[in-house]
C-alpha cells in the first residue's frame, strides 16, 4: 500500500502511540497532548477512513492494525481508546516486540453484549449501521451523546468530541460501517492470556458502552493486567477528567523507570 496513514508527532522521550475510537480522529487527544508531550514522544494516528486518513480503508481489525503497525515507531507504549483499544490489543498480540506497554481506555475485548457478557446490545449496533445509510452525521452525533451519557460534564464532553471531529475531514461512511461491524463481531477474550506486556486498563464507572462489570470480568480473564475505574467518568475519561487520567497514566508509564 503506497498511501500512508496520517500521523502527528510531538514531544521528546519514550514513544507513545495514541489511537482514537469509532467516528472520531486523532484530534480527540488535543486536551491532554501538551502534558503528555512533556514526558513522551507522542505519535497520534488517524485510523483508516478517519480525519486526514479519510481516503484509506480497512475492513478487518487485523488489516487496520497492520496499517498502523506499518508506520508506527519501532517500539512504543500503545494507548487505545474504545475501538482503538481493540487495535492496541491486536498490535500487542500480532507484534509483541513492538508494543512495550499496553493501555486501553473504555475498551473491551468484545464490545457486543452476549449471554452473560455485558456490552452494547447487538440491536443498538444494528440500528447504528442502518442509520448510517440515511444520515451518518446524525449517527455519529448520537454515538457522541452515548459516550458522554452519565458524565457530570456531558454537555461539555460532547462539545469537545464534536470540535475534534469537525477540526479534520469527516469520517468516510464506509469506514464507519466497517468500524461498527468490527465492534459487533470482534471477540479477543480468548487471546488475552497471551498478552505479556504490562497492561493498564482504564474505565469510567458511568460508561454505558463498556460497563464497569467488564472491568471486573477482565480481572479474571487478564490477571496480569491492572485496572483503574474513574468513579464519576463515562466513556471518555481523558476528556471529562484529564488531570486524574494523566496522573494514573504517567504513574503507570514511569513506575519502573
Amino acid at each position: 500500500m503506497t498511501a500512508k496513514l496520517h500521523w502527528h508527532t510531538q514531544g521528546q522521550g519514550s514513544d507513545l502511540v495514541l489511537i482514537h475510537g469509532w467516528g472520531m480522529n486523532g484530534a480527540v487527544w488535543q486536551q491532554i497532548l501538551p502534558q503528555l508531550a512533556e514526558h513522551c514522544r507522542v505519535h497520534v494516528v488517524d485510523l483508516p477512513g478517519y480525519g486526514h486518513s479519510h481516503a484509506l480503508l480497512a475492513e478487518q481489525i487485523e488489516e487496520m492494525t497492520d496499517m498502523v503497525l506499518a508506520s508506527a515507531p519501532e517500539q512504543a507504549t500503545w494507548l487505545g481508546w474504545s475501538l482503538g483499544g481493540l487495535v492496541a490489543k491486536q498490535a500487542a498480540l500480532r507484534a509483541p516486540e513492538r508494543v512495550s506497554r499496553l493501555v486501553t481506555v473504555a475498551s473491551s475485548p468484545r464490545f457486543s453484549a452476549r449471554e452473560t457478557w455485558r456490552g452494547i446490545k447487538p440491536d443498538v449496533l444494528a440500528d447504528f449501521r442502518r442509520q448510517l445509510d440515511d444520515d451518518f452525521h446524525t449517527t455519529v452525533e448520537r454515538f457522541m451523546a452515548l459516550q458522554a451519557m452519565g458524565s457530570p460534564t456531558a454537555r461539555q464532553d460532547i462539545k469537545r468530541l464534536k470540535e475534534a471531529v469537525l477540526s479534520r475531514p469527516a469520517p468516510n461512511p464506509q469506514a464507519l460501517a466497517n468500524g461498527l461491524k468490527i465492534l459487533a463481531e470482534v471477540d479477543l477474550r480468548d487471546q488475552l492470556a497471551d498478552l505479556q506486556q504490562p497492561w493498564l486498563r482504564l474505565y469510567g464507572r458511568l460508561d454505558g458502552l463498556v460497563p464497569a462489570k467488564v472491568a471486573r470480568d477482565l480481572d479474571t480473564l487478564a490477571p496480569q493486567s491492572q485496572r483503574e475505574i474513574f468513579a464519576s467518568a463515562s466513556h471518555a475519561p481523558f476528556i471529562s477528567h484529564p488531570e486524574a487520567f494523566l496522573e494514573v497514566l504517567t504513574d503507570f508509564l514511569f513506575a519502573n523507570h
